[in-house]
């Protein structure tokens, strides 16, 4: 599956504005949406399967273009396109009722069938709070990935953390230093980059005793199969559902996430999404638990690592 998502990242990225994008099928396949029998047949000679788009990307990108000019900062709302279905999804959560979503529906509804609704349980939140991983001004992350730049070791983490945090200890206490933040962005984006105290591995914790070796970091692909670690909840699995997706949280409009159906909770936030040995994101919010199950939203790793000019290490 790592090796069919990166075709299908790497065959899209070829086509640039001619696609809606890339994503797995039921069977693991890689497809590639195209607008003309050109470009279906690059894509099948690359080793991908071409899809035939109903809606062309730039309608799609016109519609994309127009939620933001109406819904940004309409905290509980966010939306993506859907490659499979050449749509735009847009999404809600139980805070949007009333007036609210009488308004969010009636802007749907001047969209026609370029947007499909649906709900999401619970309340789109980020996740920071109290508690136990990586500490520091009363609020609880955790790491998401090792990394170096100029040859010195740092770590990245959600920026929602980043802000409010600078010195970040590995106890509650505050007698094991891990490191200092020093750049974060958070709304818009939602990546810190920490100078490490100690250079720290390039693995994920899996919370069994064992850790998972990550080599590469890549784009994220509907329909790919993850795993996310977090200091709250452990290691849970999913798919991807959506990239490029925009999401209205209370605290701020971020955009170019990845959606998944892997849940977190409170204090999982920065930890990593990542495939086998590939790195894919850092966790930022959503809704729902690991109980009742959920939305999750992450920060794509690999513009984080741009951003900051670093590495893995």
């Amino acid at each position: 599956q790592p090796r069919a998502a990166a075709l299908a990242a790497r065959v899209a990225g070829r086509l640039g504005g001619r696609t809606a994008g890339g994503y797995l099928d039921a069977a693991g396949r890689p497809v590639v949406t195209v607008a003309t029998a050109a470009d279906a047949a690059m894509v099948r000679s690359a080793g991908a399967v071409p899809k035939m788009m109903r809606t062309s990307p730039r309608a799609l990108a016109r519609t994309t273009a127009a939620l933001r000019r109406s819904m940004a900062g309409t905290p509980g709302t966010g939306w993506a396109v859907d490659p499979a279905t050449s749509q735009v999804v847009m999404w809600v959560d139980d805070s949007v009722k009333g007036a609210r979503m009488a308004g969010v529906e009636r802007e749907a509804a001047t969209m026609g069938t370029a947007v499909r609704m649906v709900r999401v349980p619970g309340r789109l939140h980020t996740l920071a709070l109290g508690g136990d991983a990586i500490f520091g001004g009363g609020a609880r992350c955790s790491l998401g990935f090792n990394v170096q730049r100029g040859g010195q070791p740092f770590f990245l983490t959600a920026g929602h953390c980043g802000n409010i945090v600078k010195d970040w200890t590995a106890d509650q206490e505050g007698a094991q230093a891990l490191g200092t933040t020093v750049q974060s962005d958070f709304p818009g984006d939602d990546f810190a980059l920490v100078q490490a105290t100690d250079a720290g591995q390039s693995a994920v914790d899996l919370h069994d005793g064992t850790a998972q070796p990550i080599a590469q970091a890549a784009d994220a692909v509907v329909g790919q199969q993850v795993a996310r670690s977090g200091s709250t909840t452990g290691v849970h699995t999913g798919r991807v559902t959506a990239v490029g997706a925009t999401v209205n949280f209370p605290e701020g409009t971020v955009t170019g996430m990845i959606q998944t159906t892997v849940c977190a909770e409170p204090g999982d936030s920065g930890g990593p999404l990542f495939s086998g040995t590939t790195a894919l994101g850092l966790t930022s919010g959503g809704s729902g638990d690991c109980q009742a199950g959920g939305v999750t939203f992450f920060q794509p790793v690999t513009e984080a690592l741009q951003a900051f000019g670093a590495q893995l290490p």
